[in-house]
């Protein structure tokens, strides 16, 4: 009878513009139940009038507000299926001159938020022997270029930490996604430009100053995949029966794949010809 049951999502990050918002609709187009959560229910209006949804607050910073959250979806369905790791901020800068707080900042979002999520919703997979847990990296990751070294290393993070996932929660009947997004249209861009206005005035690197504001504005400067469009193939991945364990896709997923793979030489011509770095 369970194996009829449509799959309960929990998703991370789902602020209006963003990939999480996007994967919210998806997954409920596919008749799933989802909750879908932001810091503030402010920023998921879209999906306020619509009964598809559960919305609620969770800060991925916050332990009692992931724990708070995993009882209210225990609460109201008795399990969770699917969680959808994809909150996270962007850093741009020079690692050399990013302030120590800005680093650590990125990695307590965008690394140890998703762990902590996990270490929440494990038990209750557990108990089922069932459960996918779906985290979204970065092609980034695989080939990083100048300024944008901490999103990067954090994203890298996740993917090292994705791999050993799913290795250990294999045995428990637990399947572990890496999701890796290329350029998809999203307000992380916005986010990221947001941030950059916050930075210190560079010291060292200030003769950069007016390529690392454009590292920090090109994400969606570029022609980048339609956030819509992302969203349906991941979802299509995810629900399958024996899903992924890698999954990537979107505009130059492809490119930085084969870079990844290249000999570093290459790799960095590559880059600094499309960075002008």
């Amino acid at each position: 009878m369970e194996a009829l049951l449509k799959p309960v999502v929990l998703i991370t990050g789902c602020s209006e513009g963003g990939i999480g918002n996007a994967l919210a609709v998806a997954f409920a187009s596919e008749k799933c139940k989802v909750v879908a959560t932001s810091r503030s229910i402010k920023s998921m209006r879209n999906l306020e009038q619509d009964s598809r949804f559960l919305l609620l607050e969770l800060d991925v910073l916050s332990e009692e507000s992931i724990r708070n959250v995993a009882n209210r979806v225990m609460d109201e369905f008795g399990r969770i299926d699917v969680v959808v790791n994809n909150a996270a901020v962007q850093c741009v800068g020079p690692l050399a001159e990013v302030p120590l707080s800005a680093f650590q900042c990125t990695f307590d979002t965008n690394v140890y938020g998703p762990l902590r999520v996990i270490q929440t919703v494990v038990p209750h997979m557990a108990i089922r022997k069932k459960g996918k847990i779906i985290n979204v990296g970065s092609v980034g990751a695989l080939a990083p270029g100048p300024w944008s070294g901490t999103y990067a290393a954090s994203k890298a993070a996740l993917h090292a930490l994705t791999d050993s996932l799913r290795m250990e929660l294999k045995p428990l009947g637990i399947d572990v996604i890496n999701v890796v997004p290329g350029s998809i249209k999203s307000n992380i861009g916005k986010s990221s430009a947001e941030k950059y206005a916050q930075m210190p005035e560079w010291k060292v690197f200030a003769p950069f100053a007016g390529a690392i504001r454009a590292r920090a504005e090109l994400s969606q400067n570029i022609k980048t995949t339609p956030t819509e469009e992302f969203a349906r193939k991941t979802v299509a991945a995810v629900l399958e029966k024996n899903p992924p364990a890698w999954f990537t896709y979107g505009r130059l997923s492809t490119t930085m794949s084969i870079l990844y793979h290249m000999p570093i030489f290459i790799r960095d011509r590559y880059i600094k010809m499309v960075m002008r770095a």
